[in-house]
């Protein structure tokens, strides 16, 4: 019988995958970052920036909207155009700052145990 060796990746039980929730929440963060350095944005260009769909943008926007985390506004364009505004409202400055900190929190979680997992990496590889 001919057993043959497989690769398998290591995979490190502690360290899990963000949730669907954590998704959302991380491009509604990204998102209201966006949009406080730039209200005029349109949502082409804060998905071209944030590097996902124009659909995502489109529905997480509404959401925020929806939400009163962020208000819409017009304003004229020099070409005499209406353009628009997207505006963080107070309570969405304050649910920004929020999901700012529990971003923060699961980011150091993970950033520890990568901080393990190399430790034990470095211990086998000078074994």
């Amino acid at each position: 019988m001919n057993h043959r060796a497989v690769a398998c990746p290591r995979q490190n039980p502690q360290v899990k995958k963000p949730s669907d929730t954590e998704h959302q929440e991380e491009l509604k963060l990204r998102v209201m970052r966006v949009l406080e350095e730039n209200p005029q944005a349109t949502q082409r260009e804060i998905a071209n920036e944030l590097g996902v769909s124009l659909g995502g943008v489109n529905y997480c926007m509404k959401a925020l909207v929806e939400m009163g985390l962020v208000k819409l506004s017009n304003f004229a364009k020099s070409n005499k155009k209406l353009g628009y505004a997207y505006i963080l409202t107070p309570d969405g400055v304050t649910e920004k700052a929020k999901i700012t900190a529990r971003f923060l929190k699961r980011k150091l979680k993970e950033y520890e145990l990568l901080k393990e997992e190399i430790e034990q990496l470095k211990r086998e590889v000078d074994a």
